[in-house]
């Protein structure tokens, strides 16, 4: 059994790994860490897990465990490390951004590795730290990437991706409160978002020569979880040529799938799905491409990531299916 330690533990992420872990058949969970609530039931921050597992928050740490999940906010990782010690064999999992780009990677002699599967695979399962990707980098990513191995990235990208309100986490702040983003919509971040840094990162180590613009509206949906992305670009690929070259690349990636049918998010919420829908008009390519925002982009990524790094099937805990109605 793996060991596992939470670190962060009333935050929606790590509601989710809680959720997906506690049912795995290979995972313990040792401690769930929250200052905010030491000595209450998981299920006072997570009342979704209430009747499922019998444990309380702690403020205290076991050094000891196999993995260790960090489900802080960004920049909080690299405080909360050097404030405590784990022991040489504990395994990190980052699910913040402290880690992701290749000039912040290395810490107190730990490397981390972006923990894209689908793209570094490989180097996850001989890893012992990971920086798990953001929500919209990997919807976003993994939109591209099939374009970017083949070197067909010749021109700007325009993105378009609206997220779900759990993705500005769970402290409430001016354009989360239910009153202004229920029947509302706003993009935020425009042009500028921190996911661009990490998406240009893995563009670029499959298309070195890639030096043209990501253009990227994020927005807020009115709706608690989901990403919906739409990419367009130019191609002179044809349709065919496209889905074949995406579907090669993707065909050993057990949680993406590629079509040429309309898509919606509810194929993909409360799972750890992927679907990519392809379509071409003249000389455009459209890509949409749909994630759970807390799932495949955090937390069930995450899990994913573990499974990798402890050699096990990378699907096991997370066949998971999504609500249709």
């Amino acid at each position: 059994m793996i060991n596992i330690g939470i670190i962060g533990g009333s935050g929606y992420t790590a509601g989710e790994l809680i959720r997906i872990l506690m049912f795995h058949p290979n995972a313990k969970i040792d401690f769930v860490y929250s200052t905010t609530n030491a000595g209450k039931p998981l299920s006072v921050a997570h009342q979704d897990l209430m009747g499922d597992i019998e444990m309380n928050f702690t403020d205290t740490v076991n050094p000891n465990v196999n993995v260790l999940f960090l489900c802080l906010g960004h920049g909080k990782s690299i405080s909360f490390l050097k404030e405590n010690q784990f022991a040489s064999h504990t395994k990190i999992i980052d699910l913040g951004n402290d880690f992701r780009l290749i000039n912040n990677k290395e810490f107190d002699g730990k490397s981390f590795v972006y923990g894209l599967p689908e793209l570094n695979k490989t180097s996850i399962k001989n890893a012992n730290y990971i920086a798990n990707p953001g929500c919209f980098a990997t919807a976003i990513q993994l939109a591209l990437l099939p374009l970017a191995a083949d070197g067909l990235l010749s021109e700007d990208v325009h993105i378009n991706a609206t997220t779900g309100s759990t993705g500005a986490g769970v402290s409430l702040s001016a354009t989360s409160h239910f009153s202004w983003r229920n029947n509302n919509f706003s993009h935020y971040k425009a042009f500028d978002h921190q996911h661009l840094g990490e998406i240009n990162q893995s563009i670029n180590q499959l298309q070195a020569s890639y030096a043209n613009e990501l253009i990227f509206v994020p927005n807020r949906g009115d709706f608690p979880r989901g990403i919906f992305a739409t990419l367009y670009t130019k191609s002179e690929e044809s349709l065919e040529e496209l889905l074949t070259k995406y579907q090669a690349f993707y065909k050993d990636q057990p949680f993406v799938t590629v079509t040429t049918e309309n898509i919606n998010m509810k194929q993909v919420v409360q799972t750890n799905k992927c679907i990519i829908s392809l379509m071409k008009k003249g000389n455009r390519v459209l890509i949409t491409s749909v994630i759970d925002n807390l799932l495949k982009g955090a937390s069930g990524q995450a899990v994913q990531n573990m499974n990798l790094m402890f050699g096990l099937d990378e699907t096991t805990g997370l066949h998971l299916k999504p609500s249709g109605f």
